[in-house]
């Protein structure tokens, strides 16, 4: 009888460990039985494209977030990225190369604007990265006068739009900035004192850590990855544009808590964000195949995240009680 007691408790136990691949296995079950065309190649590789700039960007929210951050800027940095690789390429017809060191410098240092304001002078997150938000998408449309900069450089439209093994370049891209943050997370002395500074500040505040370094670093990472989304999306569409990553910020954070981080800090993996990336995905995938219009679309990621939310306070008050 004992034994028997034991397997709903052990079954609970398993779901709220590995609930985020659960959920994924259940959306793709799902997605295939709504749509014959989910398992097609074109469909999968699409998907990936598609979700590729918010991989990239929630790799830098997730260390974010495990300070007990947030970043609200980086669709802005994003939009701000997209428009000044172009104009870098079209107005001044730096090469290639030139042209994206410099706009991933640029973003970076935005971001690390952010960073300074939150670490060495102790502003909210929130407030920070808001001003940043509406600074730099400002700045998006004054580089762009307000209008989309067309891009004529092959070279990089050819990345957004070509394939190796069948896989578009964008997704190499997203998941070797995955593995790259993976290996941060897990295997530096970096990674474990992001943690631990989301965890409990002041205990490492008084073990000699420059906590704020660590905190700037952040945000200037963060800021770093939108400016890789940004001249993504400029390679897949061949323009510049400031109206880009309107709102992405909000898929990041979804992505975010999806994968089980915690936003009060300390607590997420590389791995689950990009689970929850790929769920947020095939959301908006089965939404598409389903002619769902995207105004409900924006509906059920806010639910979704409230749902992520509201999961996170069960799964801790289950774990506290066992």
């Amino acid at each position: 009888m004992k034994k028997n007691e034991r397997w709903p408790t052990k079954a609970l136990d398993i779901f709220l460990k590995y609930n985020t691949e659960f959920i994924l296995l259940i959306l793709i079950v799902i997605s295939s039985l709504i749509s014959s065309a989910f398992f097609t190649e074109r469909n999968i590789f699409n998907l990936l494209r598609q979700v590729s700039g918010t991989g990239i960007i929630s790799m830098g929210m997730l260390l974010v977030i495990l300070t007990s951050g947030i970043d609200l800027s980086v669709g802005s940095q994003l939009a701000l990225g997209s428009v000044l690789s172009a104009y870098f390429l079209t107005m001044y017809s730096y090469s290639l190369p030139v042209s994206i060191v410099l706009t991933i410098l640029i973003c970076t240092l935005c971001g690390g604007v952010s960073g300074y304001l939150v670490s060495f002078r102790g502003m909210a997150p929130f407030v920070a990265t808001l001003a940043l938000m509406t600074i730099t998408r400002g700045f998006a449309f004054i580089i762009s006068k307000g209008s989309p900069i067309i891009v004529d450089s092959a070279t990089l439209t050819n990345f957004g739009s070509q394939y190796f093994l069948r896989i578009p370049y964008p997704v190499f891209l997203m998941f070797g900035i995955f593995i790259v943050v993976h290996l941060l997370l897990r295997y530096t002395i970096f990674g474990r004192l992001v943690k631990a500074i989301g965890s409990n500040e002041l205990a490492v505040k008084l073990s000699g850590i420059n906590v704020a370094y660590y905190k700037f670093a952040v945000y200037a990472i963060s800021g770093a990855f939108a400016a890789i989304a940004g001249i993504i999306s400029t390679s897949r569409t061949g323009v510049g544009s400031p109206l880009v990553g309107e709102g992405l910020e909000l898929d990041a954070i979804a992505a975010v808590v999806i994968g089980g981080a915690s936003l009060k800090g300390g607590k997420g993996t590389a791995f689950k964000t990009l689970l929850g990336v790929l769920i947020l995905g095939l959301i908006g995938n089965i939404m598409n195949l389903r002619n769902v219009p995207a105004y409900p679309q924006q509906v059920i990621k806010g639910l979704i995240i409230i749902f992520a939310v509201l999961f996170q306070g069960v799964k801790t008050g289950y774990g506290s009680e066992s």
